[in-house]
This record gives structure tokens, sequence and C-alpha cells, in this order.
């Protein structure tokens, strides 16, 4: 039930279509009971002259309530039927015909205001999720597999939808249904119902026995389903490596051994929620046994019921086993439910570790510098960068050299707060970057990677992502800085071009002149350059390399670089050798001092 009452908070807003769906779901409960009750008096006056009635009885207390109840219902129908009996039958064909007719429209009406809260959750709890996954940091999807966290918010969100929030329908109809069955039940024999009351627990113990191992196979088969999503996600993305290496074969094996779990999980899962059905029918269909011989024996031996009593009673306790089979679907649901809940929650319920302090400050400006001052960090157990200290003075080119897994795009990924450093702090005119709000923050900075991350979206709606409210002319401006603009040109509807999932019709060159222009059109103070160029052949590096130029000037950039050709102007040169600083000067004092910075610059020329 905690998980229950956790999804539940996102019904409040729909509180209103809950309480009319309870308003007619009593109305259906009671029409219900009536409408079953109301042919009592019908078989009672039209087949036993005993039951005609031609004075109005009289109440003599609550403790003589069921046969006063009994009795005026009688006199009633005698009353209208004193002529012609055929008045009386019309008279309770009508009224039963009217009951029906009010108990469908009353359970309609339920339905169609509980639509509106159902899918309202649904809509809800996706867009939270949504959320969550856009501010959970980027480490967090370094241990989740992003298949499963489409499955939590695919599958498991409706699942949440048809087995949990369905018992919202039945909390309150089937139960009182029930009740007022009963209570009918009662009037006409309390005896027997006292009986029935004996195997109402036993048969509820059962049906709780069976459903006990629902919640682990439903949780087994989610999170299978996560699984197999994971290997459709990577297969998608990694589609010419796979072609290229032959290895079809290898992911369908790794994929058919995912869905073949899938099936044994989910068959155990089904065949133990359909035992819900037929033993909840069964145990009905016994106390209904139980019940004719109890009955019986009352009618044809003790003679303290009445055949028409009985027949009307033994029709109201047909009547509660589609309640109470419901009833008993219902639990299973909220047991395989809770399965669902609990994986949609852990991502909603997730601390961000890269949280935004509530006096955080906005700041929209920068004139000094960016500093890096003892900054310690590390992924999981070893230390990246340690004691590191680096100034970026406003307006100038910091290039960040040096091998492999030395620290470099590390560094970009802490001054863009991706993640937070353990030691130290990196300051921004200073001003502790966890000062800031996160989009003030991100305000002040343009990124570039080595992969050029591009939307199934046109060329203009790319390049516009930083600026959403961008003109024509800035965007066709943006891309002429980074030499896109005769290219896009040539498309084949210009800026309105579609370029497919993740720019797929474009060059690598192309691609990236256009993460340059949305980087330019963003127009932020300072910019942070990825290994930008290291992906591209000589051409389209020499483009990219003019737009960088064009885009620097005037600018406060950290430039992580692979190709040393392309730093060779920035105003310091900052050589890494795992986490720490070996070196640091301009491309001409690096070289003069005949160390590690020339030791690459040699590499690459013999390359």
């Amino acid at each position: 039930m905690e998980y229950y009452k956790k999804i539940l908070r996102f019904a409040k807003p729909y509180a209103n279509y809950g309480y009319l769906n309870i308003i007619f779901n009593v109305l259906y409960a009671l029409f219900s009971a009536l409408s079953f009750a109301a042919l009592m008096p019908m078989l009672n006056v039209l087949f036993d002259k005993n039951k005609q009635l031609d004075i109005a009885p009289e109440y003599n207390g609550i403790a003589n309530l069921n046969a006063y109840f009994l009795d005026y219902m009688n006199y009633q129908v005698t009353q209208f039927a004193a002529d012609d009996k055929m008045k009386g039958l019309v008279l309770v064909i009508g009224l039963v015909i009217v009951l029906f007719l009010l108990k469908n429209l009353a359970n309609y009406f339920a339905m169609y205001f509980i639509t509106f809260l159902r899918n309202g959750v649904l809509k809800d709890v996706r867009n939270a999720m949504y959320k969550k996954i856009t501010d959970l940091p980027i480490s967090f999807y370094s241990e989740k597999r992003k298949g499963d966290v489409i499955a939590r918010i695919t599958s498991d969100v409706l699942e949440i939808q048809h087995s949990f929030l369905s018992v919202l329908e039945l909390i309150i109809r089937e139960p009182l249904t029930i009740i007022f069955t009963i209570a009918v039940m009662f009037l006409i024999s309390a005896k027997l119902t006292v009986f029935v009351f004996i195997f109402i627990p036993i048969s509820g113990y059962i049906i709780s026995l069976i459903g006990k191992s629902l919640k682990k196979q439903s949780d087994d088969v989610q999170r299978e389903q996560g699984e197999f999503l994971s290997v459709v996600e990577e297969t998608l993305g990694g589609l010419k490596v796979i072609k290229a290496y032959n290895s079809e074969s290898l992911f369908y094996k790794t994929f058919t051994n995912s869905t073949t779990r899938f099936f044994n999980f989910s068959n155990k899962l089904l065949n133990r929620q359909n035992l819900a059905s037929p033993s909840g029918e069964f145990l009905g269909i016994l106390t209904i046994g139980v019940l004719l011989w109890f009955g019986g024996k009352m009618v044809l031996v003790e003679k303290t019921l009445d055949a028409t009593s009985f027949i009307t009673y033994m029709t109201l306790a047909y009547g509660v086993l589609t309640p109470a089979k419901a009833i008993s679907k219902a639990i299973y649901g909220v047991k395989k439910g809770n399965a669902a809940a609990e994986r949609v929650l852990e991502i909603l319920e997730t601390e961000n570790t890269i949280s935004e302090k509530p006096d955080a400050i906005n700041k929209s400006d920068f004139t000094e510098s960016v500093e890096l001052k003892n900054i310690s960090f590390k992924y999981e157990d070893d230390y990246v960068l340690k004691n590191f200290n680096l100034i970026v003075p406003k307006g100038q080119t910091v290039a960040l050299v040096g091998q492999s897994g030395s620290g470099k795009s590390t560094i970009a990924n802490l001054v863009t707060r991706f993640y937070d450093v353990n030691e130290g702090e990196i300051l921004i005119d200073n001003i502790n970057i966890k000062d800031f709000k996160k989009e003030s923050l991100r305000g002040l900075l343009g990124l570039v990677t080595q992969d050029s991350i591009l939307f199934n979206d046109t060329v203009k709606n790319n390049i516009s992502l930083g600026k959403e409210n961008a003109t024509n002319e800035e965007i066709m401006e943006a891309a002429k800085i980074a030499n896109a603009h005769d290219f896009i040109s040539e498309l084949p509807d210009g800026y309105n071009t579609n370029i497919g999932d993740s720019g797929n019709k474009l060059s690598g060159g192309q691609k990236q002149r256009l993460s340059i222009a949305r980087a330019v059109l963003k127009n932020p103070p300072i910019m942070i350059l990825d290994e930008a160029t290291s992906a591209l052949d000589t051409e389209s590096e020499r483009l990219v390399q003019d737009a960088l130029e064009k885009m620097m000037r005037n600018r406060t950039s950290i430039v992580i670089a692979h190709r040393l050709s392309t730093i060779q102007n920035a105003n310091t040169i900052v050589v890494l050798q795992k986490g720490e600083i070996v070196e640091q000067g301009s491309h001409t004092e690096l070289l003069a001092a005949n160390g590690v910075y020339k030791k690459l610059v040699t590499m690459q020329s013999l390359g």
C-alpha cells in the first residue's frame, strides 16, 4: 500500500473526477442491489396468496424492521394489483427495467469520470519521469541502461494504469455492491446471511495465498523487458559496427536469450494471475452450494423461510459473486502493480547529486575569469584529477593537451557541472559555480563536443536549440560564421531539411559545423571545445577550424585538443599527465622547453 499511496498523490489534481466517480459508484451499487430485490414482492403477491396484504403493516421498532419492510413491499404491490394482477406484473417489470437502466447509467458515468483521472495520472507520472530523467546527472546513466529507463517510462507506467489505477474503479463500487446486496439479504434472512459470513474469510485467505508471489514474478517480467529494450537500443545505435563485424548472430542470440527469459517469466506470472478468476468463481459456487443446502433445509424442513424469499435470496447471493471476483482480481492487480510502481518510483525518488541551493543566484554576465582551485575528482575509486589548479582569464584561450586518460574531458564535465568535484572548487568571477542556478551557469557556457549531438529535426531547429526565439536572419548568420551556410543552402529544403536520426543524413564535418553554429547562435561568454576536430578529415578539419577561430574571437575559451596543430594560437597551452599539470605556456615557449609538449608535437608530425 506504500507504493499505492505514493502513486495516488498524482491523482490530487483530478480529485473532482474521483469524487464524481464515487457518487456514481454508490448509485450503481444501490441500484444493483435494488434491481434484484424488486423481484421479491412480485413473486410473493403473484404466486402466494398468503402474502397478499390489504391492510398497511404497522412499524413495531427496529427489531421487526425486516418483517415490516417485506410486508410493506407486499402491501404496495397488492394495492396496485387489486383489480388486475397483470397491472402488478407490469409494475414490477417496469420497476426492474428502470432500476437496471439507472444502474447501467450510473456505471457509465462512474467509468466516464474515472477515465479522466486514470489518464491524467498516467500523463502526469510520465511527465514527472521525463523531467526527472532530464534533471538527473550524467553519472546516473553510466549505471543504468537506457533501455531499462525507456521500459520504466513506457510499459511500467502503463502497468500502473492497468493494474494499480483500475483498483480505483473497484475500491468503492464493488465493496458497496456487496454491502448493499448483503444488507438486502440480511433483511430477507439474518440467519442465512450470518452463515455466508463464515465462508467469506476462508475464501479471501485462499485467494491471498495464490497472489503472494505475484510481485516478485511481475518484477522479473518488467526487469527483463528493460533488458531486451536495452539490447534493441544498443543495436540501433551501433548497427554499422554490428554489420561491419558480422556480429548480427551474436546480438540476435543475446536478444533471443532475453526474450526467452521474458517468455518464461510471463508464463509464470500470467498462469498464477489466471488462477484468480476460476479459484474465486469456484469458491463462490461452493458457497452457493452450501447456501442451497442450508437454505433448502430452512424452507423444506424448518419452515422458517418461504420459497419466494429463498429464490430472491439466492439470486442476490449469486449477484455477489461478480463483484467478489472483481475484488479478487483487483488484489492481484495491486500486487502486480507494486513491482511496476517500485521501478517507476525508484527513478522519481532518486536523489539528484548535482543539487541546487535554495538561495542559488542568477548570473548573466562574465567579467573576470574561470578558476579551478585545488580540485580533485574521481569517477569511481581512482582520482582522475588531483589538486588541480588553473585560471582562464576573460578573453583568453586556454588549451588542454595530453594523452588519453589524462583528465582533459573531465575538466569540461566539471566546469559545465555535469559532475561535481570531490574536493576544491570551481569559480566564475570568484563565485563558486555551486552557488549558481544550474540554468544560469549553463547559460554562460557553450559546448562543442567531439561527437556532434544532433536531433531528428530540421537544420533550423537544431541550430536554434539554445535560442528558441531566434530569427531566420540570426540562424543564417550563425551558420555563415560556422562555415555551414553553403552546404545548408544546397540541401533539398535548405534550413527546413530534416537531417535524420542523430543527423545521419550529413557528413561528419557538416554535423560538426551545425554544432558550432548552434554554439555561435547561443553566443555564450565562455566556450568549451572538447576535441571538436579530432574525428574529421583534413578538408573538414580546415573548415571547422576556421569556423572555431571565428567563433572564439574576443571570447573566453577552454579548448581540449587532440590535434595540436589546431591550438598553436592559444594564449596558454596546459599539458596534462595523469590528472596533473606537467607543463604550461605558449606554443613557442613549450617547444623551447623541449619537454612533454615537444614530444607530443613530434609524434603527431611523424604520424
